[in-house]
């Protein structure tokens, strides 16, 4: 799941730089989210697809407003506002490779801000991601002179590794209605800013071509994107979506006539071998599960042993209020929302 939202995402790079030729930054940022939002909700309104999120997925609460929020602004509104500032002054190929930069970030907020685990992989496949950056920021040529764009798209990787880990926070909702109200709820606030910034709405075909593309590299990409979270954690989602601006950049190569220099091609390579240090942590320790309550969709494993009615038929993913025991044991596991404890 992590691997289809990289590629969904990294495609759209290049296919938005095309439509920036007719579209100005922040309205094709607002078009692309008001389509994931729409495609999104067009899919939610289903009777079946209704019925299914309402037995297999946790409703969103009260008490997710902040974080919403917060990572609305954050993922919705100002990281697509400065990627596409950054698209109009960079290449597709560089501003695909500068994404490179969201997962040392994602990491960093991770482990500093949000307390999950780093081990000695991580913090060297980090450091081979941010040389691969070096290597790009510091080429000379086109790159050279467009260092505006280039802190654009940084500033945008920023935004969205701060996204990413409050996500988290959120992935035990409904990842539909989750991607749904922050694509309606940021692409309305950026078509509001793209207006007073004296933007004009594009050619009816553009409008169409963005909302598709949105629906699809915004949208689809952001319920695999939320479901990956659930189950490995920001940190390593990071890793696995490092792979987008690979996909950007080889895909600016046929659709805009980009070619990939010998920097481009040595940051790969550094990049590359900092996603394999990622890909092959292990961890595996005796830990603590603290006793809790909560909500969020399962199956009946060595973590949700509990009884209810036939609605959950044993084996069938289901949602519902439910009690964790406090338990000590010892599995491999990864750092999600189960598995927050500290390493002495």
């Amino acid at each position: 799941m992590a691997l289809g939202a990289a590629v969904l995402f990294g495609a759209s790079a290049p296919i938005s730089k095309l439509l920036l030729s007719e579209c100005g930054p922040l309205m094709l940022a607002a078009i692309l989210y008001l389509g994931a939002g729409l495609g999104l909700l067009a899919g939610g309104m289903r009777p079946s697809a209704r019925a299914d999120r309402g037995r297999r997925e946790a409703g969103l609460k009260a008490a997710d407003a902040p974080t919403i929020a917060a990572a609305v602004l954050c993922g919705a509104i100002l990281g697509p506002s400065f990627m596409m500032l950054g698209l109009q002054r960079v290449s597709a190929v560089t501003g695909s490779l500068l994404l490179n930069l969201e997962p040392p970030l994602t990491i960093l907020f991770a482990v500093v801000w949000f307390r999950e685990h780093l081990g000695w992989r991580q913090a060297g496949a980090a450091a081979l991601i941010l040389l691969g950056e070096a290597i790009v920021g510091y080429r000379s040529g086109e790159l050279g002179a467009g260092w505006t764009g280039v802190g654009a798209v940084a500033l945008a990787c920023m935004f969205w590794a701060i996204d990413t880990n409050l996500n988290q926070r959120l992935s035990l909702r409904d990842p539909v209605a989750l991607g749904c109200l922050k694509g309606l709820t940021g692409g309305f606030v950026m078509l509001v800013l793209a207006l007073a910034a004296g933007e004009r709405l594009p050619a009816a075909p553009i409008i169409l071509w963005g909302l598709l593309l949105g629906s699809v590299s915004y949208g689809a990409s952001i319920v695999l994107f939320f479901l990956a979270l659930r189950a490995l954690g920001a940190a390593r989602v990071a890793a696995y979506f490092a792979t987008a601006p690979f996909i950007g950049a080889l895909a600016a190569v046929p659709i805009l006539g980009d070619r990939l220099r010998g920097a481009d091609l040595a940051a790969m390579v550094s990049m590359a071998g900092g996603l394999a240090l990622l890909l092959r942590e292990s961890h595996d320790h005796a830990h603590e599960h603290a006793e809790m309550d909560h909500d969020h969709a399962h199956v009946h494993d060595e973590h949700h042993r509990h009884e209810h009615g036939p609605e959950a038929p044993p084996g069938a993913r289901h949602a519902h209020p439910h009690h964790h025991p406090a338990m000590t044991h010892s599995h491999p596991h990864l750092p999600d929302l189960h598995h927050r404890h500290d390493h002495r």
